[in-house]
């Protein structure tokens, strides 16, 4: 009877599991076919070759998103919808965040904007691409983690890692909740293509407003760097070890030896923080910097100039550009890239 009555539970257990895999099935399908209809294959030509890559719309007038790698440094763009092919032109081009934005002048479906604020580990997502010179497939994973650097180096602003496998052609695609928001785009592999890294949509929305409101992307800085402070105040340990000359900050009362604990409405505790602080910054914008100095918290608003790297971006020596210096000392931002579909010849 002992033995009957456990492969009974053993028979429940495996029915329970089978069951669950049929409703992430069921969900996963739903978000596919509510989505899809937005999602669309991206042509464009460089300097080398065409390239193709996926992007997908965020307004009823044609704009999309799409990533640095397939909208950046290519023209003559065109864009598959609806069975026809369309043209469109480029507005954004950000090295910084890694993505662009393109407009077609048409009627479109769009994808609803969720946000990247509540994510969590183990989070499921759904993303809808196009694969080498496949159709339109989606791919399920989940948020494997939160990184603020790569081999080394750091990233312009947090970026949200995916347990899903990419290929050439999926670089643009959205990445997806469950209820079919987008909450990400994917802007860069990792190695062997077994998982990727997407941009947190409200960075891209940062990017965006930027050009609704000013008709151009204007990354702000204030000019101090920090670096860890041996002991924390008000939770933090991002103390200021330079104001730099000749910027907002060299008048603004920033001192070395104040310990940053907000900037704007973004929470310090750690330096690393500065990163994602720095990246919401819009030049022209008069942001608040609160500090701790002699115990004593003080508050300095100031007006955020554009970043100098933003009209001289930095290269790598193999010609890769590089975005704007992060503000932690002896570091730099680097962008990754998920390759675009670029067909070789032999």
């Amino acid at each position: 009877m002992t033995a009957i009555l456990a492969a009974l539970f053993a028979a429940g257990s495996i029915s329970a599991q089978d069951q669950s895999a049929v409703s992430i099935s069921r969900e996963v399908r739903d978000v596919f076919e509510r989505s899809a209809k937005a999602v669309v294959r991206i042509h464009g030509v460089d300097e080398h070759s065409d390239i193709y890559g996926t992007g997908f719309f965020v307004d009823p007038t044609g704009t999309l998103y799409t990533s640095y790698t397939v909208g950046g440094e290519a023209d003559s763009f065109s864009i598959q919808f609806g069975g026809k092919e369309y043209p469109a032109r480029q507005v954004v081009a950000d090295v910084r965040s890694g993505i662009a934005i393109l407009k077609s002048d048409l009627v479109t479906p769009t994808l609803p904007i969720g946000t990247s604020q509540g994510l969590e580990v183990a989070t499921p997502v759904v993303t809808i691409g196009y694969p080498l010179d496949l159709g339109k497939t989606p791919s399920f994973g989940l948020i494997a983690g939160f990184d603020r650097k790569y081999l080394g180096r750091y990233f312009s602003t947090t970026h949200l890692r995916v347990n899903l496998p990419t290929q050439r052609g999926e670089a643009g695609a959205p990445l997806l909740n469950l209820k079919g928001e987008v909450v990400g785009i994917l802007v860069s592999s990792l190695e062997n293509n077994s998982s990727c890294y997407a941009l947190p949509i409200d960075a891209a929305e940062k990017i965006r407003n930027d050009f609704v409101r000013f008709g151009e992307v204007r990354h702000g800085w204030i000019g101090a760097n920090v670096a860890e402070a041996k002991n924390a105040e008000e939770g933090s340990r991002a103390q200021i070890t330079e104001v730099l000359a000749t910027t907002p900050a060299t008048e603004s009362g920033l001192r070395p030896g104040d310990i940053l604990v907000q900037v704007g409405t973004v929470k310090v505790h750690e330096p690393e923080d500065v990163l994602d602080a720095s990246f919401f910054i819009t030049a022209g914008d008069v942001v608040p910097i609160t500090v701790v100095r002699n115990g004593a918290k003080c508050t300095f608003k100031i007006q955020a100039e554009l970043h100098p790297a933003s009209k001289n971006i930095p290269m790598l020596s193999d010609g890769t550009q590089l975005p704007a210096e992060a503000t932690l000392q002896k570091n730099r931002a680097i962008p990754l890239t998920l390759d675009a579909d670029v067909p070789r010849t032999p």
